[in-house]
């Protein structure tokens, strides 16, 4: 999918860690939301409430999810899940355009 119709746009973006990663929200009419975001290079940690699936749209990275001792490498046009009330991290090596979908 390439584009999303009748969605409602949050305009304040969420930023994390001084600006290198921003996103913002996408509310669609059954109360399910994505985010669309861009990562700087650098390494990161984030927790989730909620399931997601973190489509790479674009650039490179790796992520060691919940309970691994392994980074994956990961490239745009591949994705990731993390399950819900977990942490991960990721190590960005180019700038990456992602979708986040949540799975509440």
């Amino acid at each position: 999918m390439t584009q999303f119709s009748n969605v409602t746009v949050i305009k304040q973006a969420n930023v994390y860690d001084g600006g290198k990663v921003t996103s913002r929200v996408i509310q669609f009419a059954d109360g399910s939301r994505k985010t669309l975001g861009i990562m700087l290079p650098g390494e990161y940690s984030f927790s989730t409430a909620a399931a997601e699936l973190m489509e790479i749209l674009a650039g490179e990275l790796e992520v060691q999810l919940p309970g691994s001792e392994l980074w994956l490498a990961i490239k745009g046009g591949e994705s990731f899940e993390v399950p819900a009330n977990a942490s991960f991290n990721l190590k960005v090596t180019t700038l990456v355009d992602y979708c986040c979908s949540y799975y509440d």
